[in-house]
């Protein structure tokens, strides 16, 4: 499922990042690869606020929809 459908609070794990090279790279350089946890700490209209790898990073919806967990 898309991190944009992941409840708030649970920590999911990644299983792949969808998009383009340079979409994938983005989200790379942010932490977001997969088999790395992320836990999600707010969701306002699809953007979230996430948790991963000791950092918050906030991610548009678009963004969240191309991480699957």
């Amino acid at each position: 499922m898309p991190l944009t459908m992941a409840k708030t609070g649970d920590e999911n794990t990644i299983k792949k990042i969808g998009g383009k090279d340079d979409v994938r790279r983005f989200l790379a350089n942010l932490g977001f690869v997969e088999g790395v946890n992320v836990k999600v700490i707010t969701a306002i209209d699809g953007n979230v606020i996430v948790e991963v790898k000791g950092s918050r990073v906030a991610v548009s919806r678009q963004m969240a929809q191309k991480i699957m967990v």
